[in-house]
């Protein structure tokens, strides 16, 4: 057996799983995960001292690359004073000015400890706003493991959703509607339909959980214009894409002004943390504001907030994310390139930092229906090709890339050439 077998065995002996996130386990691609003993720039060292060209980055934080200089020595600074005070700090106040500043659409924020946490006080925050119990969202589209977001599709858009994890009622999943993202006539009418009913549309305005999926030209500008006429609240799932594929994110891109926005991941460098954030008359009504109730132990802590602060300094440096952007366009076309010589079929989307990859011959995947049709098992041999090339990918088929700063010119190159012998072996 292999020293990464026994590790994994190791771990299931009181771990569920042998993991701490499911898709951690190499459910989606076999074998045994990596395990990883520290990580510099654009590399992961697993604990035998293998090295792997990294484009998970902690799914997605770590947009500088691993332990960035400068963001460790921050760290470092701020921990000497202490790891956790639950009052508030200067920090905090930083982090809220400076989030308002990147993106105005944030008017007020509060701090959480995860994405989930973000999504799930959104969520109950827009139906304390409107008084309503319903809430859209789109297959595919993953907001976290709270009640009301593991739910799956009925048989049609008005029926009653159904629960995607045991443990989750089928009382609170028929509060929740699920739509097929991309689909703006579905959504219209289903807010013909029960418009009155629907407190909030929960999207990720670019998905990152059915692999890298962008929106269709006029879908998010459609589902403002819906929410609108509604009365409904816009909350742009942006804990993956926020800083990550622009400064101001999705929305600065396409230019669509949500009423609440959730974050994470970048705005915490690495460390753990969230942020749900809007329109001041909204976030009114959190406590200790208003009656909706929220609150959290760790909320604001001051390592993730400086972690996150230098972060957020360093990707605001003039042209930082067209180099990042260029960067993801020479690894993907690299990639559709190679795929093509070799005769297999490969389509890719992206955007900013982020990219995903399709084994298909679809011309565009842009939905969860057409990310499901791609070809997993050839997707699952390219996988474990590339990382016995020391290329580390998302090791699912439903999973986003991310690449970083950090990335050179030659570790693309060195990608590139391992892809080149991956897709001739599993051709």
């Amino acid at each position: 057996m292999s020293a990464a077998h026994d590790r994994f065995e190791l771990a299931q002996r009181h771990i569920p799983g042998g993991v701490n996130s499911p898709v951690r386990a190499f459910m989606g691609v076999g074998g045994d995960p990596v395990f990883v003993d520290s990580a510099a720039g654009p590399y992961m060292f697993d604990p035998d001292g293998k090295r792997y060209i990294d484009y998970v980055g902690s799914w997605g934080p770590m947009i500088l690359g691993h332990a960035h200089p400068d963001v460790i020595e921050a760290v470092a600074e701020v921990i000497h004073k202490g790891l956790s005070f639950g009052a508030p700090t200067e920090l905090e106040t930083r982090m809220a000015d400076r989030v308002c500043e990147l993106m105005p659409s944030i008017e007020m924020v509060r701090m959480v400890s995860s994405g989930t946490e973000a999504t799930m006080s959104a969520i109950r925050l827009a139906r304390g706003f409107t008084g309503r119990d319903k809430i859209v969202k789109f297959e595919g589209c993953y907001h976290g493991h709270s009640d009301s977001l593991l739910v799956k599709a009925g048989s049609g858009a008005l029926t009653l959703g159904e629960p995607s994890s045991p443990g989750v009622p089928a009382s609170v999943a028929a509060h929740t509607i699920t739509l097929s993202f991309n689909d703006l006539d579905q959504v219209r009418e289903t807010f013909a339909a029960a418009g009155d009913q629907i407190a909030c549309i929960i999207v990720e305005p670019v998905a990152g959980n059915m692999n890298c999926i962008l929106p269709d030209p006029g879908f998010l500008q459609g589902l403002r214009e819906v929410c609108d006429q509604h009365g409904a609240v816009l909350i742009f799932d942006e804990v993956m894409t926020g800083f990550r594929v622009a400064l101001g994110g999705v929305q600065s891109v396409f230019n669509v002004r949500p009423d609440l926005t959730t974050l994470g991941k970048v705005i915490g460098g690495g460390m753990p943390v969230g942020a749900f954030g809007g329109r001041r008359d909204i976030m009114h009504k959190i406590s200790p504001l208003g009656p909706v109730y929220q609150a959290g132990t760790l909320s604001g802590n001051p390592v993730a907030m400086t972690a996150g602060l230098k972060t957020l300094e360093l990707i605001a440096m003039p042209g930082f994310f067209d180099a990042i952007g260029a960067k993801v366009e020479t690894l993907v076309g690299g990639l559709v390139e190679a795929a093509k010589r070799a005769g297999i079929p490969l389509t890719e989307n992206h955007l900013g930092g982020m990219f995903g990859l399709f084994f298909t011959a679809q011309e565009k995947v842009t939905d969860f229906a057409g990310s499901m049709a791609c070809d997993q098992e050839r997707f699952r041999a390219f996988f474990h090709a590339m990382l016995e090339h020391g290329v580390y990918l998302a090791p699912s088929a439903f999973e986003a890339g991310f690449i970083s700063a950090a990335h050179s010119d030659a570790d693309i190159a060195a990608t590139l050439e391992a892809a080149r012998a991956s897709f001739a072996a599993i051709a």
